[in-house]
């Protein structure tokens, strides 16, 4: 699972002015279209690359003294639970301030849900690969694993609680025939919105399902550059693939089960 320091020197890209000037480029590009070209989102481009930025700088200066210890590797992971769990906390409760609903139906600390998919799909994944031995209890290979779950985890929750409680407020009126119809607050939210958060799990699916024919994952090209064997690069982008997909799947399952207990942001009118 380890992946290997690049041998020789070599990279994938140079590190140089050239690299950097490019990435500008490319932000300016993509927050001018982003702003100007209907989305809405220039300033969120623009803020989104700057923050990488600084957090890929701050990483870099710290990442070679957390990895000497467990324990230190251990708090980083926890760290980026928590702020994947506030992400995504916040970025499901987004929806509902959109669309005039102030803070949401169940209070400012809603958003702490999120850590029960991410933790969910994540925590069975590690224990697994720690009890089999799979997974060596050093620094350096604990975070990237843990981020590459955590991040998965974290994009299906965020997706799956958008889209679950989106389609509960546009189909709110199909869940109140449901409960006429005599079934349960939390069977008539999940028949109208569990078809729209599976849908979460799209591009995972494309990612395994192209993998090799449209794009070549940063865990298969990490361990080319180190030196790995393509057989060993691949075992390990597979297994790398395969862990997300059920990471994702648990995550986005967690999530329906809090819509449809009411415990993340009822539709307006459901209760």
């Amino acid at each position: 699972m380890s992946l290997p320091v690049a041998a020789g020197g070599a990279q994938l890209l140079p590190v140089t002015p050239a690299l950097g000037a490019a990435c500008v480029l490319l932000l300016a590009a993509a927050a001018l279209v982003a702003g100007r070209g209907g989305l809405g989102h220039g300033r969120a481009v623009l803020r989104a690359g700057l923050r990488a930025a600084v957090q890929l700088a701050l990483v870099a200066l710290v990442i070679a003294w957390v990895v000497r210890s467990l324990w230190t590797s251990a708090l980083f992971v926890l760290l980026m639970f928590a702020v994947a769990v506030r992400t995504a906390g916040r970025r499901i409760g987004e929806g509902g301030r959109a669309r005039g609903e102030g803070r949401g139906s169940t209070g400012r600390w809603e958003w702490a849900w999120a850590a029960v998919p991410i933790a969910a799909g994540v925590l069975p994944v590690l224990l697994l690969l720690a009890a089999t031995g799979l997974l060596p209890a050093e620094g350096i290979t604990v975070i990237p694993v843990a981020g590459i779950l955590i991040g998965g985890a974290l994009t299906a929750t965020s997706l799956a609680g958008r889209r679950a409680l989106d389609e509960l407020r546009v189909r709110h009126g199909e869940v109140e025939a449901a409960l006429a119809l005599g079934l349960e607050d939390r069977d008539a939210r999940l028949e109208v919105c569990r078809t729209a958060a599976a849908t979460s799990l799209v591009p995972a699916l494309d990612q395994t399902r192209t993998v090799g024919l449209v794009t070549l994952p940063g865990a298969f090209v990490g361990m080319l550059l180190g030196g790995a064997t393509p057989v060993q690069a691949g075992a390990v982008q597979l297994f790398v693939l395969v862990a997300l997909l059920a990471v994702e799947a648990v995550a986005v399952t967690a999530v329906l089960e809090l819509v449809g207990r009411g415990l993340i942001g009822a539709a307006p009118g459901v209760r």
